[in-house]
């Protein structure tokens, strides 16, 4: 999708399950774009108990938690990262961002509103889970993209993800990526058996069905394991390894047409 006259596309990376390397997906997606002319930003949307900081091994000096406070300026909180794109990080262990307030939504919609115009993508690293949080940041974007694993309780996650987001939120694109395959094609499996489920059990109630659209599969790969180590991201450390090969290929479906 193309940005549209307000700004940057909008894409909230989430996941039901914890542990399925959402964030990691996020940060190299964000290089990947930025290395194809796009200008990035990722939003630490983890208010709470954020790590894209440590991801990126940045130091997070000045967060969200500082701009929504008026300690800091969104302009000083914006940081340049490893990989030519930019970031806002949210701070860790902060009880104030467990449940979504009306302070907090407001505070949130006045952050999109101020850099949507200044970037060509924005990626919204959410939490993981259902809650209000995760939820009202979901409904910030334009599309979503949801990242899951085969393991049965990532699907059976992502599951409860696709139908409360179908269910209570305006239809928009819905992109699936399979992280951690372990054959070359599975996430056609997984895709294949996630939306089985959902046309029988969310798309009857809803006015129009629900389609996942594959936005591609991350293999097992011990460079991922690597990078982190390092606390380098995978697409500058080890661009050739599967993993940053596949991210490369599912950023190039996210650029405009």
């Amino acid at each position: 999708m193309a940005s549209t006259p307000r700004g940057a596309v909008i894409t909230a990376i989430t996941s039901g399950k914890g542990g399925v390397g959402k964030t990691l997906v996020a940060a190299n997606l964000a290089a990947a774009l930025a290395r194809a002319g796009q200008r990035v930003l990722v939003l630490d949307a983890d208010l709470g108990l954020a790590n894209l900081d440590v991801v990126l091994n940045l130091s997070a000096r000045i967060t969200l938690h500082d701009v929504f406070t008026g300690k800091a300026t969104l302009d000083e909180a914006l940081q340049p990262a490893p990989g030519g794109f930019s970031v806002l990080l949210a701070g860790s262990g902060l009880v104030e961002y467990s449940r979504m307030t009306p302070e907090v939504r407001d505070k949130l919609l006045d952050v999109i509103a101020q850099v949507r115009p200044r970037f060509d993508q924005v990626l919204l690293d959410t939490g993981a889970g259902i809650s209000d949080v995760v939820l009202f940041t979901v409904s910030l974007a334009d599309e979503v993209l949801i990242v899951a694993t085969p393991e049965p309780t990532s699907l059976t996650d992502a599951y409860a993800t696709v139908k409360v987001l179908a269910t209570t939120q305006p239809a928009r694109p819905m992109r699936l990526l399979v992280n951690q395959v372990q054959r070359t094609g599975e996430a056609r499996t997984v895709a294949a058996q996630l939306q089985q489920v959902v046309d029988r059990f969310v798309s009857p109630a809803l006015a129009a069905p629900v389609r996942l659209l594959p936005l591609g599969e991350v293999p097992m790969d011990a460079a991922v394991r690597e990078s982190v180590q390092r606390r380098q991201l995978l697409m500058e450390a080890l661009p050739g390894s599967p993993a940053a090969v596949a991210l490369g290929a599912a950023a190039a479906r996210l650029l405009p047409p």
